[in-house]
């Protein structure tokens, strides 16, 4: 499977994955991290995850016999999005919701939950969305307000 793409669908899975978390926690003892904290930490779940979605992929091209300069098939790409992708942001999200969030950066963190929602809803009705290099990346706009927040990680792809 072409590594690009598998670079590609790492970043919006980490985009996703801080965006999704990145809300007060239901907690409301926890006090909320500085700005650097949450990157810090929001940084270290998405390389984490990245590097599951990677071994994830990549086990999936060997078992389907996906040549690393092959496209996998629209049902393999349905299939992937559907069953590694989605999954893995999933557990992401859980593990950086429940990071508290700098108050101060409430309607930042506003915007990229209203671009990943956006972006999560266009990949559930449309699985193949993350692999159409002719189209825009679902998550691009969420990826665009992470990166000008200042993550490292997350949504860099």
């Amino acid at each position: 499977m072409n590594k690009g793409l598998i670079a590609t669908l790492i970043g919006v899975a980490a985009i996703a994955a801080i965006v999704a978390g990145c809300g007060s926690s239901d907690d409301e003892t926890t006090s909320p991290l500085t700005k650097a904290q949450l990157i810090a930490q929001a940084d270290a779940i998405c390389k984490t995850g990245n590097a599951e979605i990677e071994s994830e992929f990549e086990a999936f091209a060997k078992k389907n016999n996906i040549d690393e300069n092959e496209e996998p098939s629209k049902a393999q790409q349905a299939e992937l999005s559907e069953t590694i992708l989605v999954p893995n942001v999933s557990n992401q999200a859980e593990e950086i919701r429940d990071l508290a969030a700098p108050s101060a950066d409430e309607d930042e963190i506003s915007a990229m939950l209203d671009s990943l929602d956006e972006g999560v809803e266009e990949v559930e009705a449309n699985p193949q969305a993350p692999f159409e290099s002719n189209q825009p990346n679902p998550f691009g706009p969420a990826n665009k307000i992470a990166k000008e927040y200042g993550l490292k990680v997350c949504g860099q792809g």
